[in-house]
């Protein structure tokens, strides 16, 4: 396991710091000119993130550890040191010395802390000394309340503990290719896994800059069940098609490479930047605008149209542990109010008998299921067209009643998981 200097680690701090002080999620504090990432090298820049996550993944059991050693709470700063320190010792097996002498190093440097530095040195090298029997005890993070409660409900307890279970072991790196049927070929080049339903599935945490096939633009990085919306449309070739909410861009290549005349539009210019530098590096085309889904007018009506809504990203948890700490769930009424009025107005742009696949990366059937339950109530003629997810290599569990494919977290244990999706493909009436 390779060590981060002191850079990456007080990085990692900053951003645990604006996570669970400021309430900012990890990519909003990462926004910026003088933010904690902004001055790293690109290594170092991974490695504060990985830090932080791993904290964010491991919180309740880092603190379970270190309250063990501490008479009374440090402020929040001391307790992050701490905190990273203990990570790295219990989890990543990194030499006590090298972590011990990191946190003790950012303590010293705020003023506020400094007088603290003694305290985090006997804390922590008692954790490295006596904290491993209490970690090994520690199960995975519990989800908060506002989210555990709904999935209960809708899904049974048990599925609870078995999303935590997937959450703790955190997300791989899925590729999508621009040709699939090369998958066996790109698996053996890269060592990677072909998952079921095509994807590919790297082993570790590779610098993916730097594989085979990154700068001729043969994949993209997009987790497994991400890339399965595109897929509900089957052969898109020579369709007019329209990806809303499109950036980053993974769906927008999907549908280019399966031969459609794309538009990709997305409320954010910037974002649309990086889809920008996707296409050309894949070599595919789109075109690209940005408008506000609810604003934009065309004369054009369109064969197929994919709709990645904005939604709570409670799907997305295994990869983000950020979320639960920086959105407390109080007010989600505003993005469902949101999610109707994108579904409404993409309606409005399919041709009669054209394709409609809506999508949310939520485990929250509010944002799913319900929400294609209500549209068909406002649109007469619109129906849900049967989806066999075995056919696209998934697994019978994945149907729902009503229509559409959930997948979630705790799918696909052996392999790794899958982040969690709702899918639905409609079809307006001719």
């Amino acid at each position: 396991m390779s060590t981060a200097g002191i850079g990456a680690r007080l990085a990692a701090a900053q951003m645990l710091h604006a996570v669970l002080f400021e309430k900012l999620l990890m990519s909003e504090a990462m926004v910026g000119k003088g933010n904690p990432l902004d001055r790293l090298a690109p290594q170092d820049r991974a490695r504060a993130q990985s830090l932080a996550n791993g904290v964010l993944r491991h919180l309740a059991a880092l603190d379970a550890v270190l309250d063990q050693f501490l008479e009374k709470s440090p402020p929040l700063k001391v307790r992050n040191a701490l905190r990273l320190a203990t990570f790295e010792m219990l989890a990543e097996d990194i030499a006590p010395h090298a972590a011990v002498n990191a946190a003790v190093e950012i303590v010293r440097g705020s003023p506020k802390t400094t007088h603290m530095a003694g305290l985090t040195n006997a804390v922590a090298r008692r954790v490295a000394a006596e904290g491993a029997a209490i970690w090994a005890q520690q199960g995975p993070q519990k989800l908060p309340n506002w989210l555990a409660t709904p999935i209960s409900k809708n899904y049974g307890a048990a599925v609870v503990g078995a999303i935590e279970a997937a959450h703790q072991v955190g997300a791989a790196i899925d590729l999508t290719l621009k040709h699939p049927e090369q998958a066996t070929d790109w698996a053996a080049r890269l060592g990677a896994t072909v998952l079921p339903t095509g994807s590919l599935r790297l082993k570790g945490r590779p610098q993916v800059t730097a594989l085979e096939g990154f700068d001729r633009g043969d994949w993209w990085v997009q987790d497994a069940a991400a890339a399965m919306p595109a897929r509900l449309f089957g052969d898109v070739k020579s369709l007019n098609a329209l990806d809303l909410c499109a950036a980053p861009g993974g769906k927008t290549m999907q549908l280019a490479a399966g031969g459609a005349k794309v538009t990709a539009l997305d409320i954010s210019a910037d974002r649309l930047g990086r889809v920008n530098e996707n296409l050309t590096r894949v070599k595919l085309n789109a075109r690209v605008i940005a408008a506000d889904v609810l604003q934009f007018e065309t004369d054009q009506r369109y064969d197929a149209i994919l709709l990645d809504a904005p939604c709570s990203a409670t799907g997305t948890i295994r990869r983000h542990p950020d979320l639960p700490f920086a959105k407390d769930g109080v007010d989600l009424s505003g993005l469902f109010e949101l999610q109707a009025a994108m579904l409404d107005k993409a309606l409005q742009l399919l041709k009669p008998g054209g394709r409609l696949v809506y999508c949310t990366c939520s485990l929250l059937p509010r944002e799913g299921e319900t929400q294609i339950a209500q549209a068909l109530g406002r649109h007469d003629g619109l129906k849900v067209l049967d989806i066999d997810p075995v056919a696209l290599g998934g697994d019978a569990v994945w149907s729902v009643a009503g229509g559409g494919l959930r997948l979630r977290p705790d799918y696909w244990p052996d392999l790794g998981g899958m982040d969690g999706f709702y899918m639905v493909c409609l079809q307006s009436p001719s």
